[in-house]
């Protein structure tokens, strides 16, 4: 693993910017539904606005060749766009688009996808040195949501959206994992009453569950925490989030951002 970019970093409130000057750029301030690219191949989350975030960025669709779902919610999974970039794959004469979900979801017919499910807290292979471990998140459960971990060599990234706080399987199962990289569901600001709290993590929330992250090394000084999928009517613009979690070290992320894992 070395790059990770973010082609939409937003919640389910999307910006009325992106219908209009914003419909063919990226905007610090007009996120897309919340979507990211691994070394260029490792899609996580195919929601609505996953295609016009690889048209902007430049990003040729046959070259994805697997797709890993967080979980069933139509803003990080929308079903015609996996079969877009999987009927690309198959024009292109490419293997099969691999998709990788937890193993008790529903999931559609699709052509020329290969399904991959996972169950909880079990490693798979996904190439000769990449790995990757699903692990249950506290988010609507009967949309199957899961964080990902992945492993490969000495780095170690866990991908934690949607979902709020962490589930007691998932801290023990994480426990010494000296992270490289966490990127962190940060829905709801610094407000501290929003309903959805009970899904996702506010500023405040995350603040003080890092203790105990750092208390079992699921977190170490030299962990790159990452906050995403921000809800635009919870938060400041951009900038000014920015300065908000300045002291805090951590990095805030806009469509467009690439960081090293």
């Amino acid at each position: 693993m070395d790059k990770l970019f973010f082609l939409g970093t937003c919640a389910a409130d999307f910006s009325q910017k992106l219908k209009n000057e914003c419909a063919n750029c990226f905007d610090k301030n007009a996120r897309r539904a919340s979507c990211a690219l691994l070394d260029n191949r490792f899609l996580i989350d195919c929601g609505p606005h996953c295609l016009d975030s690889l048209r902007i960025a430049g990003i040729d669709m046959t070259k994805i060749t697997d797709v890993f779902l967080t979980h069933l919610h139509d803003d990080h999974f929308n079903p015609n766009n996996l079969q877009t970039i999987a009927s690309a794959r198959a024009a292109a004469g490419s293997a099969p688009l691999r998709v990788w979900f937890r193993e008790d979801a529903d999931f559609p017919e699709l052509e020329h996808v290969e399904l991959h499910r996972m169950k909880l807290y079990e490693r798979y292979a996904v190439t000769d040195t990449l790995f990757i471990s699903s692990t249950e998140a506290n988010h609507a459960p009967k949309f199957f949501p899961q964080w990902l971990l992945f492993e490969e060599n000495n780095k170690k990234m866990l991908y934690a959206t949607d979902g709020g706080w962490i589930m007691d399987a998932t801290y023990q199962f994480l426990r010494n994992a000296e992270l490289s990289t966490l990127i962190m569901d940060a829905t709801c600001g610094d407000d501290i009453k929003d309903d959805r709290m009970a899904g996702h993590n506010s500023l405040p929330m995350i603040r003080l569950l890092l203790h105990a992250l750092r208390h079992s090394r699921m977190v170490i000084p030299e962990t790159n925490i990452v906050l995403t999928h921000l809800a635009p009517s919870l938060h400041r613009p951009h900038a000014e989030t920015v300065q908000i979690v300045e002291k805090d070290g951590f990095v805030v992320a806009y469509d467009g951002l690439s960081i090293n894992i």
